[in-house]
Parts: structure tokens; sequence; C-alpha cells
């Protein structure tokens, strides 16, 4: 390994692999285009990539091996290894959930003395003991909604997206979600930030608020200007410009992506127009 690169953990694979991938190059980052490469150097930007099991990649940035990783937060939670989230990245969301035969009528209390089956048990295991409940959990590696059907448990704990799996299986959700996860940055608990960090959160936070955010352009006569800049206040404020049409400016402000076509709607109404959304591909703010 190079001492004098930031050393940061990728997935090689799952759910989060690809997107992980995505973001950093987006970020400016070079990225692996053969998914059999297991280290792959960016001495540009001074980094060293390496593509690890992402179960695996906890434990490796807790022992101080690795400077840096990407996992979800559902995975650093039942490792236990000795590293802390930095940055909640965006993508990847999962919700963790107990489900059973008639669960729908279940409350948490109601797991003591049953057997359940998860493929997170140190994360089932500290929700458990937070709520003073004490029963058997059942380590599967996946597939844990067969667990009951097959007598091996009474109840999961699992994974859900839409719960059209767990219902084939012939089981309910009941209980609070027992984690709301996503990728994550992570780095050591406890200690030193290493050089190269600060860069990298500016270039991962351009990225999330590049795609959370649009910019929109528009026209408005300016006895109008302040409502439409109501509508559109920007994350400072709006930029406004004269234009050749007398009585006229022009506008620009960036706005929430997922907002867009109310906004645009609610413009035109103000006595806008010329309005045009468009994507950002970078920023820093």
């Amino acid at each position: 390994m190079t001492a004098d690169l930031l050393k940061i953990a990728v997935p090689n694979k799952g759910s989060l692999a690809e997107a992980a991938a995505a973001m950093l190059r987006e970020a400016g980052y070079r990225q692996r285009t053969d998914a059999k490469d297991l280290v792959l150097v960016d001495d540009a930007n001074g980094v060293e990539f390496y593509y690890l099991r992402p179960r695996d990649i906890a434990v490796y940035v807790g022992e101080g091996t690795l400077d840096l990783g990407i996992t979800g937060r559902d995975m650093l939670l039942d490792s236990g290894a000795e590293a802390e989230e930095v940055k909640a990245l965006g993508f990847g969301g999962t919700r963790f959930r107990f489900a059973a035969p008639g669960g729908a009528t279940m409350q948490v209390a109601d797991l003591a003395g049953t057997r359940i089956a998860t493929s997170y048990p140190g994360l089932v295991a500290a929700y458990l003991e937070s709520h003073g409940v004490t029963a058997r959990l059942i380590h599967l590696d996946g597939a844990v909604e067969s667990s009951v059907r097959l007598g091996v448990a009474d109840v999961v704990a699992d994974v859900v997206e839409t719960g059209t799996t767990l219902k084939r299986a012939g089981l309910e959700l009941f209980g609070d979600a027992i984690l709301e996860s996503e990728g994550i940055l992570i780095q050591r608990r406890g200690g030193d930030a290493p050089a190269g960090l600060d860069l990298l959160l500016r270039r991962l936070s351009g990225v999330i608020t590049a795609r959370d955010y649009l910019m929109v352009d528009y026209n408005v006569p300016t006895d109008k200007l302040d409502a439409a800049c109501a509508v559109t206040p920007g994350l400072d404020s709006p930029t406004v410009s004269p234009l050749a049409k007398q009585g006229w400016v022009a506008v620009r402000a960036m706005i929430p992506a997922r907002e867009a076509q109310r906004i645009m709607d609610d413009l035109w109404e103000t006595g806008a127009d010329a309005i045009l959304v468009t994507g950002i591909h970078a920023c820093r703010l």
C-alpha cells in the first residue's frame, strides 16, 4: 500500500456497489472498469480504492487498515467494528422490520422468548437489548422469510422494500422500523480525520446537492419580481439581471428537484415566462 494516498474501501458487489462507484465518478474520482480489479490507484486525486465485501468494510476501517469506507449503516452497526459514520450519502435506502404470521396484532414485547431469524444478528440484538427483550437469534445468510415455514424460527427481522416477499411467505409486518439504513461514509471511531477527508466530503456534498437540486431560469416583469422570488428564494437568494425589454428582469435560482413542476406552475401564475429548468452536474456551496 502507498503510504501517502488516502485509502478508501468501496463495496465490490451488491446493491451499494454500483451506486457508490457512480457517486465517486461524479465526484471526479477514477473507478475500476473491470469487476475483477481489487485495487485502483487514482494518483491525480491522491486516493487508493480497495474493493471489498460490503460487510467487511467496517472491520477494515475500524482496525485502521484503511482510512475510510463506503458501506451501509446496517452493516456498520451489525459489525460492532470500531468505526463511525461520517456522512450519509443518500443512496441504498432500506428499512428493517419484524414480521411473523399474524404479526399485525403483535408488539415488540411479544418477541420475548421467540426465535428470530435474521442476517443481521448484531443489529437486532442491540435493538432487542434497548427494548429489554430477550429472544433467541437465528443467524441466516439470506432468504430469512422461509425460516418460519421451515420451522427454524417464529419471527424474521429483515430488509423491507415493498413487503411483497414477506406477504407471499405468509408474514405480516409489525412494530416500528428497527433501522432506517442507507449508504454512508465511515472512518475509524475516535481517530484523527485523515488527510484528504475534507476534500472528499466537499466533492461528495457537491454531488448530493447536484442530484437534489435543479437550476431554474425565467423572465418576469419587475412589478411581479417579489412574488416570483417568493416562489424561488434559492439557497441564499436568486440572481436577478436586467433585460433589454423594458420593465422585465431575468431570474436564476436553485430549486428542489422533486418540486420542479409545481414551482414552474407557480411561476407561471405570477406572470413569469420563458421558464427553463436544467440539471446541475456539480457544485460547491
